[in-house]
């Protein structure tokens, strides 16, 4: 048994595996999940964070495209989405255009680093329940009762403690 290990009433725990899980997570996303041996969660991690940076990129090229054709339609000169396109667009309308991709880019920001606070937060998380004591004594089973006047099923959980 190493140092770092704490034995109680035969069950070993390491102290440092949430912080080494939140560690690894924050270094490399889905790396602390892995550290866990939940290999089945890192798809998950790469899925949401790269639906995140996929709305960012999406939203920064339109706003980015639009923004230029609102410099060029104030300055006279022709874009996209000038009255010779299908497309037409007024001043006004590229200006609201441009606004509301910005807002959505700097959402999607926001949740995508949000989604990767999650993600070493969850691996700490899970670090700590891992150790959790896991005898026989705590149970947590549903239960189905018929109801004797009515004779209707009702469902419930039950949870018991035996000492």
């Amino acid at each position: 048994m190493s140092d770092s290990i704490v034995s109680v009433n035969e069950f070993d725990f390491d102290p440092n595996a949430p912080s080494k899980a939140a560690f690894y997570s924050a270094i490399l996303p889905g790396l602390g999940q892995a550290y866990n041996k939940k290999y089945w969660k890192i798809p998950i991690v790469y899925a949401a964070l790269g639906t995140g940076i996929y709305a960012y990129k999406w939203n920064n090229d339109n706003y980015n495209r639009y923004r230029d054709a609102y410099k060029l339609s104030i300055n006279g000169k022709p874009h996209e989405f000038d009255e010779n396109s299908d497309q037409f667009l007024s001043d006004e309308g590229l200006k609201r255009a441009q606004t509301q991709y910005k807002e959505d880019r700097d959402l999607s920001l926001l949740v995508t680093v949000g989604l990767y606070a999650l993600q070493v937060v969850e691996a700490s998380v899970n670090a700590h329940l891992m150790q959790m004591n896991k005898g026989n004594k705590l149970s947590f089973n549903p239960k189905f009762v018929v109801d004797p006047i009515t004779n209707n099923v009702g469902g419930g959980l039950a949870i018991s403690f035996t000492y």
